[in-house]
């Protein structure tokens, strides 16, 4: 297992692991763009490990959440089964 940080919104009652159409949908007609604006702000390479990407995306949640004045925003954390380890 591995554990994989998510942004989302506070009143979005989709998982974006399991239910990431809903949970796109959801939060594109709120107007919040949470995946956009996690792109903009992780600083993510295909040079980049999986490991290492994922660190990325976890500073900028933690950033995004830490700098948000309306409150809506949280990291969800989720373990995920990894498939490099699969038998």
């Amino acid at each position: 297992m591995m554990v994989r940080c998510f942004l989302t919104t506070t009143d979005n009652p989709y998982d974006p692991c399991e239910q990431f159409e809903q949970w796109y949908q959801y939060d594109a007609d709120h107007g919040y763009n949470s995946s956009g604006l996690l792109m903009r702000l992780a600083e993510t390479s295909s040079q980049f490990t999986d490991n290492e990407n994922a660190y990325e995306i976890e500073r900028a949640i933690d950033k995004i959440v830490a700098n948000d004045p309306l409150n809506i925003y949280k990291k969800l954390k989720i373990d995920i089964k990894d498939e490099s380890t699969a038998a």
